[in-house]
């Protein structure tokens, strides 16, 4: 995995260190496995890529998209 912000080579041991997050996250983001991240973890692999964020985490093109975190339709 190339850094294209600074040219340096990442494993995703070495994202994960620089980042401060679990090279387990690393590995299934890449993967594509798991397609979010905590805020702080994908601001600081966003950072470390050298690259913005919603260029890692881009928000889906349509709200028909998202997956709902909560029922609210159940609640109210």
């Amino acid at each position: 995995m190339k850094n294209p912000g600074r040219g340096v080579p990442y494993g995703y041991d070495t994202l994960a260190e620089a980042a401060g997050c679990g090279s387990g996250l690393i590995e299934k983001l890449a993967r594509g496995s798991q397609k979010t991240a905590d805020v702080d973890d994908a601001t600081a692999i966003a950072e470390n890529l050298g690259v913005a964020i919603l260029v890692l985490f881009a928000p889906p093109a349509t709200p028909n998209q998202v997956t709902p975190t909560t029922d609210r339709e159940q609640k109210e």
